[in-house]
């Protein structure tokens, strides 16, 4: 069966589409493009430069492998890329990488809300919802399950953790670490996201552990590399262990939270 290409998409003569994809009209799909089975690319579509995966939804006016922002950039061979079932929606754009890393790369199963936007050379796992308008400057790393609220705004380089949770309105500028809610200007985390863990079938006593770390870290009244060590000689599980590392591969530094914020608000 041949793909479902409208007569006014313009398909460049290097593109690589699979049989069961449907291309909607005036969508533009460029030089070096590949798109996997079962994916919809809506109206007004622009994709190039970009591996696609199997089953992803692209609703319209989406701009997908765009050139970086970067004015270093000179038009080197860069890619984006993406997995499976990840759902694309109206005027999202998703910039290719820059002559630093040559990638920006999205696993599976991603819902990007409109107007979101990810720049160059950024790492997005699984499972990861960015809602209306929020926005990943280059370089920006976001692991799977987080949840990046409407009009979040992350600054390059910044990396967030699994199963964080930033608010909406929030700007991160330092890394936010795994399990947490964050928020405000220059945000911090104001709790655990408990919710988000229930959900995604953490248990009780991994949760429970995930609480011990949180509080030992941030208010024992420890340094942050005394409270990572006096863990590390605990028997965490991984899920628990996962913060220290993350803290330990940090580059940015870890956002920590306000003075104000009691360690009754996270019982």
């Amino acid at each position: 069966m041949a793909a479902k290409i409208h007569s006014t998409a313009v398909i460049h003569p290097t593109a690589r589409i699979d049989t069961d994809v449907e291309i909607g009209p005036y969508s533009v799909i460029g030089d070096d493009t590949q798109i996997g089975a079962g994916t919809y690319v809506g109206p007004h579509c622009i994709i190039e430069f970009s591996t696609i995966g199997k089953n992803n939804q692209f609703t319209g006016a989406a701009c997908i492998g765009m050139p970086p922002q970067d004015y270093s950039y000179h038009g080197e061979h860069t890619r984006f890329t993406m997995g499976d079932s990840n759902i694309i929606r109206e005027g999202v754009s998703l910039h290719r990488g820059s002559h630093a890393t040559n990638l920006t790369s999205m696993g599976s199963g991603c819902m990007l809300m409109a107007n979101s936007h990810v720049g160059h050379d950024c790492r997005l796992g699984n499972n990861i919802i960015m809602v209306n308008s929020a926005a990943a400057a280059g370089h920006v790393h976001i692991d799977d399950r987080a949840l990046i609220s409407g009009l979040v705004g992350i600054h390059q380089f910044t990396r967030i953790g699994r199963f964080a949770m930033l608010s909406g309105g929030a700007m991160a500028n330092q890394d936010i670490i795994p399990y947490v809610i964050a928020q405000g200007d220059r945000a911090r985390p104001v709790g655990l996201n408990l919710v988000g863990m229930k959900r995604n079938g953490i248990s009780g006593d991994c949760i429970k552990s995930i609480k011990h770390v949180f509080k030992t870290l941030f208010f024992r009244g420890l340094l942050l590399a005394d409270a990572i060590a006096r863990l590390r000689a605990e028997k965490l599980p991984p899920e628990a262990a996962l913060i220290l590392d993350f803290c330990e591969s940090s580059k940015r530094g870890i956002a920590r939270p306000r003075r104000e914020l009691s360690e009754a608000s996270n019982d």
